[in-house]
């Protein structure tokens, strides 16, 4: 059983930093067994930044037509026990996006987690985004790039030039109403080649958390390696044509359908 000490004490190797702002996707499978379980990972993770640190970790519940999305009593879709966790603890705060949000503590959680565009939810304006102006950290703790939503700040930034849509419902007054969300998406199988570009800047520390394969990035440096390439070849992200990925398919779709 490995203590919520030593998880702290290997993130602390790893590089996060005491007052740093820190954007965390987990998988508990990969990391466990844990003394206190998803709960003693956040222990770690709060220690390991202190009380002057900020904890983001991703909130989302997907798109959604049935029900309006409610910050108090919605439940996380494919983010992982850990993050499930995290946003249900009474001193964590929780934004509003409908399919994208994220959940934060400590002193600029308020400010990532501030009411922000319904389109794109991954852009400058959004959690994700804030946490890059701020000099945050990104943490992979057993998870690869595929759960990285930086990434899509990264597309978004380099103005790529593929769309899907999501819809879902809000509460508008006393009604509800459906909106519609528009976002660069595709498989993310590609964005694995992000390790490779990091490596190549001497920007990616990479270690063991747990029993977990663990990788910490700066925000500002995934961008700053991603952007270039992007704008050199904005579909790069994307299987090849004709793959047989269906998700990627209809990002081609939404490439063709804009020429």
């Amino acid at each position: 059983m490995i203590t919520p000490e030593h998880l702290a004490h290997q993130l602390t190797e790893l590089g996060v930093a005491e007052g740093g702002v820190l954007v965390v996707h987990s998988s508990f499978r990969a990391l466990r067994p844990v003394e206190g379980g998803p709960l003693g990972v956040i222990s770690a993770l709060r220690t390991a930044l202190g009380e002057s640190g900020t904890l983001v970790m991703p909130s989302m519940s997907g798109s959604d037509v049935r029900a309006p999305y409610d910050a108090r009593t919605t439940s996380t879709r494919h983010m992982g026990v850990v993050a499930e966790t995290f946003w249900r603890l009474p001193e964590v705060l929780r934004g509003d996006h409908p399919t994208s949000t994220f959940a934060a503590v400590g002193p600029h959680a308020e400010r990532i987690v501030a009411p922000q565009p319904l389109s794109p939810p991954h852009g400058l304006d959004s959690p994700v985004g804030r946490a890059y102006e701020l000099g945050g950290s990104v943490l992979l703790l057993g998870v690869g790039h595929d759960a990285n939503t930086t990434m899509h700040l990264a597309e978004d930034v380099a103005g790529v030039p593929y769309r899907s849509e999501d819809r879902a419902l809000v509460r508008d007054g006393t009604g509800v109403r459906e909106v519609a969300i528009f976002e660069p998406n595709h498989c993310c199988q590609g964005f694995a080649v992000a390790d490779d570009w990091l490596r190549e800047q001497g920007a990616l520390r990479e270690g063991r958390v747990g029993n977990a394969e663990s990788r910490l990035f700066a925000a500002q440096d995934l961008v700053r390696v991603v952007v270039p390439r992007l704008s050199a070849d904005p579909t790069r992200l994307l299987c090849a044509e004709g793959s047989g990925c269906e998700d990627c398919a209809e990002a081609w779709l939404s490439v063709l359908s804009d020429c």
